[in-house]
């Protein structure tokens, strides 16, 4: 006797098809080195720019998909939804995801100390004089936020009682609402804002790493399960990310790297130069080999446990929020190739 199949069956079976199709597509582009990576469209995106330019991701056998987000919230959601796959931000924003959204992300190198200025418009003399002005952030419990709350706490300053804090997004956005608004009065920026503001007449009370000390900012994180399922992809863009790092600290690379700046991000021939200047500013700019600052660490879980911390937040040891082993051997494996 014959039988047709239902449509739904038939439907379903289509389905299937499809989706294990798509599937062993998605496998075979994880196998085949594709790695969407987030980053903000700053000066600290220079290795990225710069290695892709010059194939080194390519020469690793990596295909990188750069998306640059607009703000820290966003950029946590894609990571935590699989929209990417790794981030360049400030690792604050990886302990926001595992303490206060449960999202088990963890952190595997470091980057830099920030790179920031608390850049404030001309008439404001000290951070006293903050008293019942507008302080403008990218999220306000995350990272720089932090740390210009607790600058304004040591004058006795209280977000909410005697500033307001407004969130703009990225540094980019930072910037523009200095720029576009006298009532803006203060904001923590970064290169090149940070260089761009000042010649545009706003000034800075201070280098935040001058007023801190130690202080581990920027740094490369993923989750967790999605790095113990891509080793290997993982360690060799990490290897290949420290290739471009070294490449940006390398005097033959300048007028490259300049190049790119005022490509990039629209900068004077005076900003791109003196931008490029202190990036490669070790006590500065980039850390060599974006090694992760254990002290700095430390220090920004300080900050972060007296600053935003709440009750019900999960709370590690510091080591439960790093894995450097994928750091190390990504280092081992640039070594042993030279």
């Amino acid at each position: 006797m014959h039988h047709t199949c239902p449509s739904w069956i038939r439907q379903l079976s289509l389905s299937l098809i499809l989706l294990l199709g798509i599937t062993s597509m998605q496998v075979h582009s994880q196998t085949g080195g594709e790695i969407r990576v987030s980053a903000f469209p700053n000066a600290k995106a220079l290795p990225l720019y710069l290695g892709l330019a010059k194939g080194v991701f390519e020469k690793h056998g990596l295909k990188i998909n750069l998306s640059l987000t607009e703000n820290s919230n966003s950029q946590r959601a894609d990571l935590a939804s699989a929209r990417v796959d790794v981030v360049h931000s400030a690792v604050d924003n990886a302990l926001a995801m595992i303490e206060v959204a449960k999202k088990d992300a963890v952190i595997v190198s470091g980057g830099d100390s920030g790179m920031n200025d608390f850049i404030v418009q001309a008439d404001i003399k000290s951070f006293a004089d903050m008293k019942g002005k507008t302080l403008v952030v990218d999220a306000p419990n995350t990272a720089y936020a932090l740390q210009a709350k607790k600058i304004l706490l040591q004058y006795g300053l209280r977000e909410g009682v005697d500033y307001t804090v407004k969130p703009v997004g990225a540094v980019v956005y930072r910037y523009e609402a200095m720029i576009n608004s006298h009532d803006n009065s203060a904001s923590i920026l970064n290169l090149p804002f940070n260089v761009v503001a000042q010649e545009h007449g706003l000034k800075s009370l201070g280098r935040l790493v001058d007023i801190f000390g130690a202080y581990q900012a920027v740094g490369t994180f993923v989750m967790r399960d999605w790095a113990s399922s891509h080793r290997t992809l993982l360690e060799t863009y990490l290897q290949a990310y420290i290739e471009s790092l070294r490449m940006v600290r390398d005097p033959q690379n300048k007028s490259d790297c300049i190049r790119l700046l005022k490509d990039k991000l629209n900068l004077s021939d005076w900003s791109a130069q003196r931008t490029y200047e202190l990036l490669i500013d070790p006590n500065f700019g980039f850390t060599p080999d974006a090694q992760f600052n254990q002290l700095g660490f430390q220090n920004m879980l300080k900050l972060r446990a007296e600053i935003e911390r709440k009750e019900n937040d999960r709370v590690n040891l510091p080591e439960q929020y790093v894995d450097l082993s994928y750091y190390a051997a990504a280092l081992k494996k640039l070594q042993s190739s030279h």
